[in-house]
């Protein structure tokens, strides 16, 4: 009897339990980013770092590991897709013993940057993976809706995990959490994940390398402090010479021969549209998980621990919505459940401009999480399917990275957003701070501003649905 194509090409029971394994850092991930944030109160009283040590101990992080993601994607088609992973999951464990013991801020601030340096080889390598071990479209489909189950398993528990831990343990208990995780990696990953690595690759151009972090650090920085500073000229420079440096680095791709970033990628409309589509779900989702946890916080009076059980359920719609996204994909088009998944979170947001009671707040993100999931499982997929195999790294950086800086313009732009009504309402001088809402009218005005942010946010999904019906209304990944 000869085999088809489809069957030689469907996953085996070896690959669903190596999924298993790569679900692991994916989890860790956002787990990760929510248990730090707990624990800084405990690190200030401890460490007693400057204000501006403290912000570094947070944003450091993250700063590198976006600013590495491209790097990394192409390293990993050059050197091997697994051995980049267990190699940055190596690095990642060293760093948070590391950070746990940390004995001053300029420690914890240094391997911090290790950490992040070490996470933005996870994701490129997971994805990347995926695509190598799921070549069939039904099956990778449902395993990338697996992974970003993970990511959102990861935001859920986050809390509850820091809580005990900072309960129950000193500070520096919260980084260990990753030790386990990557151990268990780096034992099962030799054992189940099979390498990969592009044939003919050439080795890693050092100049795109630079100008690739060079270009990705000042956008995300200038939008940070846009989002935590309010709007001023000079972030706006900051953004402006990594725009300008973005150019140079396009520029030189496009002369390589064997670029960092193949930019015919973006010549399949696939692609190109699920990048941007990807970019716009989680603007408006960073976006508006910022402006819940504000307002919880300053209209609300909550703590951040209470305010992250209340945001926790959201993870629930992204699990659901991520999982179930693939299945329906099998019997409409990838482009009509994106579209469909968009309409849905608009009517999320919506919800959210009658907030009063928190169970309204609540029942609104959980609607808007599992609307935006299908275009985080089915979008990654797409961009995946239109990428060659010896691509994949790249295309797996690219999908990593189009989140990255989207979420990081949704937290600035929106942030700002809510800012300037709620200054508007009150006065240009106006504190935004939990004193300064004390009085009904200030409370009143941020309330206001919420209501603006996600009013904006349901009109750009609006528009991104139009985005999708338009250029993947039948695209379907390729096999």
């Amino acid at each position: 009897m000869t085999s088809t194509k489809d069957e030689i090409s469907r996953a085996g029971r070896r690959d669903w339990v190596g999924l298993a394994v790569l679900a692991l850092p994916a989890l860790l991930a956002s787990l990760e980013l929510t248990v730090t944030h707990l624990a800084l109160p405990s690190i200030a009283a401890d460490l007693r770092p400057s204000g501006s040590e403290l912000l570094w101990i947070v944003d450091i992080y993250a700063f590198l590991l976006a600013g590495s993601l491209v790097t990394m994607g192409a390293l990993g088609d050059r050197i091997g897709r697994r051995r980049l992973l267990l190699g940055g999951a190596a690095l990642y464990g060293v760093a948070s013993v590391l950070a746990a013991y940390s004995v001053n801020p300029a420690m914890l601030i240094g391997t911090r940057a290790l950490m992040g340096i070490a996470g933005s080889t996870l994701m490129p390598s997971v994805v990347a993976l995926v695509a190598w071990m799921f070549k069939d479209t039904r099956q990778r489909g449902i395993a990338i809706g697996i992974v970003v189950a993970s990511v959102s398993g990861g935001t859920a528990i986050g809390p509850l995990v820091g809580g005990w831990l900072l309960d129950n343990f000193w500070w520096g208990s919260v980084f260990l959490v990753g030790v386990p995780v990557m151990a268990a990696l780096l034992i099962a990953g030799p054992r189940l994940l099979p390498e990969y690595r592009a044939p003919g690759s050439k080795r890693l151009d050092p100049v795109s390398a630079v100008l690739s972090m060079a270009a990705i650090l000042p956008v995300v920085y200038g939008l940070k402090h846009i989002a935590a500073d309010g709007f001023a000229w000079r972030w706006v420079g900051v953004i402006a010479a990594g725009l300008v440096l973005g150019v140079v680095f396009v520029h030189r791709q496009r002369r390589l021969a064997d670029p960092m970033v193949d930019l015919k990628l973006f010549a399949s409309r696939a692609f190109s549209a699920s990048a941007i589509a990807l970019a716009l779900a989680i603007f408006v989702l960073w976006g508006v998980n910022y402006a819940i946890a504000q307002y919880l916080q300053l209209a609300h009076g909550l703590d951040p621990l209470e305010a992250g059980l209340w945001t926790a359920p959201s993870a629930a719609g992204t699990i659901a919505g991520s999982l179930l996204a693939p299945r329906l994909a099998q019997r409409f088009s990838s482009g009509r459940v994106i579209a469909g998944g968009l309409v849905l979170a608009v009517a999320g947001f919506l919800a959210l401009t009658q907030v009063g009671p928190l169970g309204l707040l609540v029942t609104g993100s959980i609607i808007i999480s599992a609307g935006l999931a299908p275009t985080m499982a089915l979008a990654t997929n797409l961009m995946i399917g239109a990428a060659p195999a010896e691509r994949a790294g790249g295309a797996a950086a690219i999908s990593s990275t189009a989140p990255q800086l989207g979420g990081a313009l949704g937290i600035a732009l929106l942030g700002s957003l809510i800012t300037a009504v709620y200054r508007n309402e009150l006065g240009h001088d106006a504190d935004v701070t939990r004193e300064a809402l004390a009085s009904p009218a200030a409370r009143d005005a941020f309330t206001t501003g919420f209501h603006v942010s996600v009013t904006v946010s349901a009109v750009l999904l609006l528009l991104t649905a139009t985005l999708a019906a338009k250029f993947l209304y039948e695209s379907r990944p390729r096999t």
